[in-house]
């Protein structure tokens, strides 16, 4: 017989603050990402507005930092265009305005060979020989990893293949 456990709920605000600020500390979060932690605890909504508010006072949370570390790791380490970056900020309800802001630390002349680095790889393993529907799918696979259709198409113009 499989006895589920139940997490404890937090009720109390000093304690759902002190895990919060250990939650801030381990890596950069959204306030949307600590405000959903915290009613996953069981805390109560004004606390959480408290405790969200405490921690932007002593810079645990803060939003600006958060989109520009996210934005540089995802283009860095995974390869992800503006495109999606931006949508996945959206996702974590990071303002318009700070999203704008993210996406210009990324380096235009790097993210030109980030996307070439990205084709001529991807042009390796696509078995495809006719030329249009080559790049057809060369342009596809970079649009769906979150690059402008334009660049792409001019990329894949000017490449040496």
């Amino acid at each position: 017989m499989d006895v589920e456990i139940k997490p404890v709920k937090i009720t109390d605000p000093k304690v759902g603050l002190a895990k919060a600020e250990h939650y801030c500390a381990y890596q950069e979060r959204a306030q949307q990402e600590v405000r959903n932690k915290l009613y996953d605890w069981g805390l109560y909504p004004k606390d959480v507005e408290q405790i969200i508010s405490t921690l932007i006072e002593n810079n645990f949370l803060n939003e600006e930092r958060f989109a520009k570390t996210f934005a540089k790791s995802k283009f860095n380490q995974k390869g992800w265009g503006r495109i999606k970056i931006k949508q996945a900020l959206k996702f974590k309800k990071v303002p318009d305005v700070l999203i704008r802001k993210a996406l210009l630390t990324i380096d235009g002349d790097e993210y030109q060979a980030t996307l070439k680095h990205m084709l001529q790889k991807k042009a390796a393993t696509v078995t495809e020989k006719e030329g249009f529907k080559r790049q057809y799918k060369l342009q596809q696979y970079a649009m769906s990893r979150g690059f402008e259709g334009d660049i792409v198409a001019d990329t894949i113009k000017n490449i040496e293949w």
